[in-house]
């Protein structure tokens, strides 16, 4: 949906009225906003010209003619927009022209919950943002928040917290929930290591037992221990001894409706890391099957004996460790006759699916440090790959970089360290291979996000975005389209001044060099320079802005030629001028004959008497 608003024509303007208002109203579909790009304005005055948003929380001014000039984009952040003319002459009314088209809305970037993280699959309509809590802290609210078609676009619920878990409990009636590691002591503590000693008491209702699932766990060999019993005490026999017995892939069952989990930790040297899923079941079904980062499709929601489940991971996961087909068996004992499989975040990969995900090594945990991954993305020969970055939060040591081509020996359209908002790569051709690389020797290792990319193929586009023209002046091109490598040179009318780089060259990964200059009207005269042999006073001291009055003066035996003071004027069109040229000061001949004048007349009778005296010393000596 595209289409322009205009101004009204002149002829059809009748004289009797005045002002003359008119009111245009965009509408477009929910989950859309409207782009508007102003194409011509020339408004007096008299005239204004405002954009609103309406259909939101209230309305919302967008732009007025104030600050609207030709080439501006305006975009709403709701479906609806009110654009008002208003003049208050009688003819001779002013022009303006405006496109308009529909855009896809996004909602906002959710913030991550102190303690804890966001991950996000897409900011528009449909996507969804997963909230996850560190260890020691665990989610009050929704971990799953989806973004709402609606005039508006937001997130089908608030934002959730992060809060601290308690050191051990009893959880009565138990269905499903998680046991996670509890808040680490304060940082003084340190010293004393962890200190911590947590009992958890699971118990569910009778005739049903327990499936205890590990999704994280990371204790100190020697000072961290977790002992998972079957009953309700210290006393009831051990499933599960971290010091004697491997993580278990699938799991734990209770032989009861009770579980027992004593951790001690007494470590400073890694931080204690516990997340165990609990689900209670009764003695004729399986328990609920458990994918992070994935999906499962089963042929009975209430998992009975012959019950199947088929596994998926999510874009950008790979299945590891099981099988992607489970089945629910052995009446005496129900239970899967494998484990679930893991999708991981692996590093490194061939990717030849048109479109598909990217994230860095164990997403959305942090990855680990001495990593070199690369992904090799081959597409169709007649497309190019475009790279939407939507995450990028690594360690400044480490580097993502981005090869225009099959290998590493290709070109490199960009290196990045680093975070960096939401950006998009275009290759120059139909493969691209990304590189990651987190330093091995990093001292100061610290845990950060990583990287979530979005790949797909689109048609080949072998030019940097058109820019507008600029205003107040011109645009010289090295190419007759942006291709890559093309350079634009900005110049400006006279009166007005380059600001911003007057250089912007078309990239590799087809984005310009930096942001188009704009031409700035001068407001100050050039300085008229020092006079020789003489002085100068300005006033006001600072620049020589339009009002400014310099004052000269000579040295003695320098006469002024010229005006004793210049003053700065402003001009409708071109540079500020001084009122007149800079004077001189020329050396005055008139003083130096009144000198030799003096000098002579001082001499001259010193000269005769002492000719007299000698003349009277001869006459007497002879």
């Amino acid at each position: 949906m595209e289409d322009t608003v205009e101004s009204p024509d002149p002829a059809s303007s009748s004289t009797s009225f005045s002002p003359l208002e008119c009111t245009y109203s965009i509408t477009v579909y929910a989950g859309y906003g409207v782009e508007i790009q102003v194409t011509k304005v020339n408004l007096s005055k008299e005239e204004s010209l405002i954009i609103m948003g309406h259909g939101g929380t209230g309305p919302e001014l967008l732009a007025n003619e104030t600050l609207m000039r030709e080439g501006q984009v305006i975009r709403s952040t709701t479906n609806q927009v009110y654009i008002h003319y208003r003049s208050l002459r009688q003819t001779n009314h002013g022009m303006f022209s405006l496109h308009y088209q529909a855009f896809l809305l996004s909602c906002p970037f959710p913030r991550s919950p102190a303690g804890g993280g966001v991950t996000v699959t897409d900011i528009h309509p449909g996507g969804q943002a997963h909230f996850h809590c560190d260890p020691g802290f665990q989610v009050r609210g929704h971990e799953v928040s989806t973004c709402v078609n609606t005039t508006e676009p937001h997130w089908s619920t608030p934002e959730p917290q992060c809060v601290a878990v308690s050191c051990g409990g009893w959880i009565r009636n138990a269905t499903v929930g998680r046991v996670l590691s509890p808040t680490p002591p304060s940082v003084s503590n340190h010293s004393n290591g962890n200190n911590l000693s947590c009992h958890w008491l699971i118990e569910a209702k009778e005739g049903h037992r327990i499936h205890l699932h590990f999704e994280r766990i990371a204790l100190d060999e020697d000072d961290d221990k977790l002992i998972v019993r079957s009953g309700n005490s210290s006393l009831s026999p051990p499933l599960f001894d971290s010091d004697l017995d491997d993580v278990p892939e699938r799991g734990l069952l209770s032989e009861s409706s009770t579980l027992y989990l004593e951790l001690t930790a007494d470590s400073s040297s890694i931080p204690l890391l516990l997340a165990l899923r609990y689900e209670a079941f009764d003695d004729e079904h399986c328990w609920e099957p458990y994918m992070p980062h994935g999906n499962f499709s089963s042929s009975d929601i209430t998992y009975q004996l012959g019950t199947t489940v088929t596994f998926t991971c999510s874009p950008g996961f790979v299945m590891e460790q099981g099988s992607g087909t489970i089945e629910c068996v052995d009446p005496s004992n129900p239970h899967w006759n494998d484990s679930e499989p893991v999708c991981r975040a692996l590093c490194g990969g061939e990717l030849t699916e048109p479109a598909g995900t990217i994230l860095s090594p164990d997403w959305p945990q942090s990855y680990s440090k001495g990593l070199d991954c690369v992904w090799q993305i081959h597409g169709n020969e007649e497309k190019r790959i475009e790279l939407d970055v939507q995450i990028l939060n690594i360690r400044h040591s480490d580097v993502l970089t981005v090869f225009d081509g099959r290998d590493l020996m290709s070109h490199v359209i960009r290196q990045y360290l680093g975070s960096r908002e939401r950006f998009q790569v275009v290759s120059g051709g139909s493969e691209v291979t990304i590189q990651f690389q987190s330093d091995p020797n990093d001292s100061s290792f610290i845990l950060s996000q990583g990287f979530l990319i979005h790949y797909r193929e689109v048609e080949p586009n072998d030019t940097c975005p058109t820019l507008p023209q600029i205003e107040f002046g011109w645009i010289s091109s090295s190419h007759s389209s942006p291709v890559r490598g093309s350079v634009l040179t900005y110049q400006c009318q006279p009166g007005y001044d380059i600001s911003g780089s007057d250089i912007i060259t078309c990239q590799w990964d087809l984005s310009w060099s930096s942001t188009p200059p704009s031409c700035v009207k001068v407001q100050q005269c050039p300085d008229p320079g020092e006079v020789v042999n003489g002085a100068r006073s300005v006033r006001p001291e600072a620049g020589f802005a339009v009002g400014t009055v310099v004052r000269f003066s000579c040295n003695q035996g320098y006469q002024l030629e010229g005006p004793s003071q210049i003053s700065c004027h402003g001009r409708d069109t071109g540079t500020p001028k001084w009122s007149d040229r800079s004077p001189k000061c020329s050396f005055e001949p008139s003083h130096q004959i009144l000198s030799e004048n003096i000098a002579l007349a001082i001499i001259l009778p010193i000269i005769l008497v002492i000719l007299l005296i000698g003349g009277i010393y001869m006459y007497y000596t002879k």
